[in-house]
């Protein structure tokens, strides 16, 4: 366990030292992001060969992120993934979706597939909610009319089909992340707790509304009316690729009284901490 422990340390500080160019960190943050999701899906593959100890507390999470919300009224009572989400999304803000989501990477993968990323929308955000509304009001459901464990593990691996079949159709031609902008209701969840988080992004008076940024954005939070209004959109995730892409460095974080560059590395390091505190949760 000590063992693990430093190097998990070990990895935290290198991953540190990445942050600090603001021009290579968003590299390094979606390399390390798909470590994170494959070190997840290889112990769940181990998981279900028979290496029990790898399904963490022993009983089976269908890795859809939508169940992190709905499984609760499933089951009825609150199991780990919600309080592991809750805190980390209290701790970074909406971060959980650009660096700590098992998922979310595969969406970033295939929407980097095209160099500039197309607008979705700008109400498109939104479509989370009617997904959240399906997803808890469908889990109560089938627990209040004693449905099968068959039933609801089929529910859940449908609404986890439909986001791959947006991730594959839409975020792949589109360039946007479309899964975690439209249809992932945990990532709403995440972006409205976010408002409890320290952390936030401005953009400072003199945009000249370029689009550059509008452009480097995959999740369609820096439209021109967001640019008009001198902060990001709803399902702006904190993950910072937008600062470099901004010639005048208009686009900065916010943390307190410190200025842009150490808000920048104060919130990158606190997720940094948050990636490798799951890294090691998962074990």
């Amino acid at each position: 366990g000590w063992l693990e422990v430093f190097a998990l340390a070990l990895y935290g500080a290198w991953l540190a030292g990445k942050a600090a160019d603001p021009a290579t960190w968003s590299r390094w943050r979606r390399r390390s992001w798909l470590f994170l999701s494959f070190v997840f899906f290889a112990q769940l593959a181990l998981g279900l060969a028979g290496f029990e100890r790898f399904l963490m507390t022993g009983a089976l999470h269908l890795p859809v992120p939508a169940l992190i919300v709905a499984g609760p009224f499933w089951r009825g009572h609150l199991g780990f993934m919600p309080f592991l989400f809750v805190g980390t999304a209290l701790l970074a803000g909406p971060a959980w979706c650009s660096q700590l989501c098992y998922l979310g990477s595969w969406d970033e993968q295939l929407a980097a597939r095209r160099l500039m990323a197309r607008s979705l929308p700008p109400r498109s955000p939104w479509l989370r909610l009617p997904v959240l509304a399906v997803a808890v009001g469908g889990a109560l459901a089938l627990r209040l009319s004693h449905a099968p464990a068959w039933l609801a593990v089929t529910a859940g691996l449908s609404l986890g089909a439909v986001g791959l079949g947006i991730m594959l159709f839409i975020s792949r031609r589109t360039g946007s992340m479309a899964h975690c902008a439209t249809w992932c209701p945990t990532g709403l969840l995440a972006n409205l707790l976010g408002k409890l988080s320290p952390f936030r992004m401005s953009i400072d008076k003199g945009c000249t509304s370029c689009a550059a940024c509008t452009r480097t954005c995959r999740l369609n939070a820096l439209l021109p009316r967001d640019l008009a209004k001198g902060r990001p959109g709803l399902s702006c995730t904190l993950c910072g690729d937008c600062v470099p892409s901004c010639a005048g460095r208009l686009i900065r974080y916010r943390f307190l009284g410190l200025g842009p560059e150490k808000a920048r590395l104060v919130c990158v390091t606190t997720l940094i901490v948050l990636h490798v505190a799951t890294l090691a949760t998962a074990r």
